[in-house]
């Protein structure tokens, strides 16, 4: 019985997600076509970084909600938690540099804000409400690990397309209200390298904002975790 509410739960939460995503004014994928190519995109993202990672001996979290998700469950050593955070941290701030990099010329020729903005590297909400911001990525966490705790070893074979495709149908399903950050290294690393580079006609880092995207992912990682401790 358990089995099945929870998986019918997370079937319509995600389903019914997508629904709600594309008809409610100012989620940021009603009216905007190419909300799913920016959600496949990052799903195959996280699909080639959990590869990469894993290539080098790694358990391919990049994700420190995750990591100390896994450590409180028992299935990760504490010992190894600081590195990890340190090493997810770090690799978002300099890979939020190379894009940066990547795309100087055309940040010079970007001066509208609507445009040029904080959006580019970390997460910012639809509707700004900072309680409902923080329970939006509470809830897209938390089902985001409880199908990655049923997973098993995700960085084998194929698995890391499915993690890919998970990010795919959270972000299609529940990321149109904040961005779906689901992940503190993916948003503060980014937003501290937007703060520190003097990156032509950029905007506000939005800083007051940054607990969400940090607390929130956390918050729904335990919460998964407890539910999976308790009943397996």
């Amino acid at each position: 019985m358990l089995g099945e509410f929870l998986g019918t739960l997370t079937l319509i939460v995600l389903g019914c997600g997508v629904g709600a995503g594309l008809n409610l004014n100012k989620t940021m994928a009603h009216g905007q076509s190419d909300w799913f190519y920016v959600t496949f995109a990052w799903g195959i993202a996280v699909t080639m970084g959990v590869y990469v990672a894993a290539s080098f001996g790694a358990q391919g979290h990049l994700n420190p909600a995750v990591t100390i998700a896994f450590a409180v469950a028992g299935t990760f050593p504490w010992s190894q938690v600081a590195p990890y955070l340190v090493g997810q941290f770090l690799g978002a701030f300099l890979g939020a540099v190379l894009v940066m990099i990547q795309f100087w010329p055309h940040f010079k020729a970007t001066k509208d804000p609507k445009h040029n903005n904080i959006g580019i590297f970390s997460t910012v909400p639809g509707i700004r409400s900072n309680l409902f911001n923080f329970l939006s990525e509470l809830i897209a966490t938390f089902v985001f690990m409880l199908v990655l705790y049923n997973l098993g070893n995700f960085t084998t074979g194929l698995k890391p397309v499915v993690v890919g495709l998970v990010i795919f149908v959270i972000g299609a399903g529940l990321g149109t209200t904040t961005g779906f950050a689901l992940n503190p290294a993916r948003d503060w690393g980014p937003r501290l390298a937007y703060t520190i580079i003097p990156v032509p006609n950029k905007s506000s880092a939005m800083w007051d904002y940054a607990w969400v995207p940090m607390l929130g992912p956390l918050a729904g990682a335990l919460l998964a975790t407890l539910l999976q401790m308790t009943v397996k």
